[in-house]
């Protein structure tokens, strides 16, 4: 795929999720605006989060995107550096800040300009001091080498063009013995062209994802070790109303996706 494509690409994702931060809106799929806080919260609670994890972030931060919970594969510790990519309105930054403590640090980012501003306002709002939201593309991480503990994401890598530059721009900012958390949409069949040519199909996280296979291979290029993608076959039952009329669970489901960069 040639870089005019990739940022073909990247600006229609840009697009729809600077629609989505302004518009309230929430959940992935084609038609994912003007969703409203109760509903954002049901979403993510179907998704794995508790009532608890919803009504502890500040108004506005959970908009109901993703399709797991990472946080629940994450184990995060008081100290920990936390890089969250693709963190829209800060949903998961914040719960992780939680969970760190003041000793730790979280970097969430972002190539949105509307979801950064949201996150940051919201940060600002709920009185959050170690967390911080940069512009960024995730092919291109604006942080140093080895200076990260956890990478968490939440269904945004299928968005990527480049996915093994992601893999690959991960596994430099990990501290050796860094881990991976990260809940995604994959394939467990080969998609058909008419998905893959789809753009409302891709900005709605389901064309673009890649087979298992692909994403194992994708994380061991990069370096990473102990690789764990693990399909949740109930997934298929909120994937299924994303895209009405498509037979889109015949081909892809939400998965954990775990690896550790070697500690040497």
């Amino acid at each position: 795929m040639s870089e005019v494509k990739h940022d073909e690409i990247r600006q229609a994702v840009r697009q729809q999720y600077g629609q989505v931060a302004e518009s309230e809106g929430c959940g992935c799929g084609p038609s994912c605006c003007g969703g409203s806080a109760a509903s954002a919260s049901t979403l993510s609670q179907a998704l794995g989060y508790s009532a608890d994890d919803t009504a502890r972030v500040p108004d506005g931060a959970n908009m109901g995107l993703g399709c797991g919970n990472p946080q629940a594969i994450a184990k995060l510790k008081a100290g920990e550096t936390v890089l969250d990519l693709g963190s829209g309105g800060g949903f998961d930054c914040f719960l992780a800040a939680r969970q760190v403590g003041d000793s730790g640090h979280v970097i969430g980012v972002d190539m949105t300009p509307a979801m950064v501003s949201k996150a940051r306002a919201n940060a600002e709002k709920g009185g959050y001091r170690n967390v911080e939201f940069r512009l960024g593309e995730i092919e291109s991480l604006s942080v140093p080498d080895g200076v990260v503990d956890v990478i968490i994401s939440n269904c945004v890598i299928n968005l990527s063009p480049d996915k093994p530059r992601v893999f690959a721009e991960s596994f430099r900012a990990l501290k050796p013995g860094g881990r991976l958390a990260i809940s995604d949409v994959v394939a467990f069949a080969k998609l058909p062209e008419e998905i893959r040519r789809d753009m409302a199909l891709f900005t709605g996280c389901m064309a673009g994802a890649s087979l298992i296979t692909e994403v194992e291979e994708m994380l061991r290029t990069a370096g990473f070790q102990q690789i764990r993608v693990a399909p949740k076959d109930e997934s298929k039952t909120f994937i299924r109303d994303w895209a009405p009329g498509i037979a889109i669970t015949d081909y892809v489901v939400s998965a954990t996706i775990e690896a550790i960069k070697p500690a040497t």
